[in-house]
């Protein structure tokens, strides 16, 4: 009973944490207009809202292995209250540049949820497991959707409330953290069932073998795809579809919340199937396939555009859970943490890159050549999934290592 209320526990907090920190990372954007009403460029709007991302990219590794040697419960406390600090700090700044410096920090500090994961690994079976991770993967969006409907209001007065509103969200999150998570078990790693020296057997263990690095590879192409709809849909639906920008902002945040729950839908495949590599792969060569349907209608001028549009902006995002849950299980509790880290970070590299190379794309050759090209990133990441390591990671263990809270270093 204790095992089963502590789950919940994990998960509830989990979410929270991924809520803030997405809320911040990705809503900053919705305070471009205050910025602006209180002196700034666009330019350097622009700069400060870029911030939190750049610090996050500097620190996931390092909060993964400090994850790793810790637990979560530290980590996840120390760094929601710091990123929770650093932005309540950020409402005072005195100017400009000490604004985009604490802003940075908050993200680094921030990232400390997005290198976790090893809970999901430690108080959820492998049957529960992928499921869990969509659950809290798809607070992802939801931090958008409350960015989007917050920020902006609140910013009505400038930007001390909007930040304020960002610092309690965070400092409320590592409080639950700090009182209600406790750290299971450790988890052998999918790595030990294919080889008697597992992680703990020396440094690197599990990246002595390209499966981790393949995984990581392959999420880090599949992010091409899901940003390029993400960012551009709007634009596509604008311009080469006539539309006002109102009714596809709807039909574009329909297709979001539609985009959250298929990451629930493919973890709950992937724990009936018990696997996780095999969904990843279908769902790779259906985004490849679904960008070059969707460049043949944009070159075609055709309205079958537009539910191909949809699809991908439902499909392109649902692989996200599965690709943590399969680095989590292979590399074990003793390596999570930085396998997480790494994994995070190629991603984040990809969603930085995707936009402005994307957009240099459409305005040299238009929409469909660029559609047609984004295709070939998700075919390769369907070829790279290592999907004849699928049996090792099944065999690693079936049941949560969670029934225990650990006592310390593991």
């Amino acid at each position: 009973m204790r095992s089963d209320r502590m789950r919940w526990l994990v998960l509830i907090v989990g979410m929270l944490a991924m809520i803030a920190g997405s809320t911040s990372q990705y809503g900053l954007a919705y305070l471009i207009p205050a910025f602006r009403d209180e002196g700034l460029s666009l330019e350097q709007a622009g700069l400060l809202v870029a911030c939190p991302t750049a610090g996050v990219m500097l620190t996931l590794i390092a909060w993964g292995a400090a994850a790793d040697r810790w637990g979560e419960r530290v980590v996840l406390s120390t760094g929601l209250g710091l990123a929770g600090l650093f932005l309540l700090a950020a409402r005072w700044a005195p100017g400009t540049a000490s604004l985009a410096v604490l802003l940075a920090l908050s993200g680094a500090a921030g990232a400390s949820v997005l290198a976790s994961g090893r809970l999901i690994l430690g108080w959820f079976a492998r049957h529960e497991r992928a499921l869990a991770m969509g659950i809290r993967q798809s607070a992802q969006p939801m931090g958008l959707a409350l960015a989007a409907a917050t920020l902006p209001a609140l910013a009505s007065g400038g930007t001390g409330v909007p930040l304020l509103f960002l610092s309690a969200l965070f400092l409320a999150a590592a409080t639950a953290a700090f009182l209600l998570v406790r750290d299971p078990a450790p988890v052998p790693s999918a790595a030990t069932a294919e080889k008697a020296t597992g992680p703990a057997s020396g440094v690197g263990a599990p990246y002595r073998t390209p499966v981790l690095w393949r995984v990581h590879a392959a999420s880090a192409l599949l992010v091409v795809p899901q940003f390029t709809i993400t960012t551009f849909a709007l634009v596509f639906l604008t311009d080469a579809r006539g539309w006002s920008a109102l009714a596809a902002g709807h039909l574009l945040a329909g297709a979001q919340v539609c985009g959250a729950f298929s990451r629930l839908a493919a973890g709950y495949w992937s724990d009936r199937t018990g696997s996780r590599l095999r969904p990843m792969r279908i769902i790779a060569v259906t985004t490849g396939a679904g960008m070059l349907v969707l460049a043949a209608a944009a070159a075609a001028g055709s309205s079958v555009a537009v539910p191909v549009l949809l699809f991908l902006g439902v499909v392109a995002v649902s692989s996200n859970g599965l690709s943590f849950t399969a680095v989590a299980e292979y590399a074990g509790s003793a390596w999570a943490g930085r396998a997480l880290g790494i994994q995070t970070t190629g991603q984040n590299v990809m969603t930085a890159a995707t936009p402005p190379v994307i957009a240099m794309a459409i305005g040299a050759v238009s929409f469909a050549p660029s559609f047609a090209v984004v295709a070939v990133f998700p075919l390769i990441a369907a070829l790279l999934v290592p999907v004849a390591a699928e049996e090792g990671m099944a065999a690693g263990e079936s049941e949560p290592a969670g029934t225990a809270p650990a006592s310390g270093r593991h």
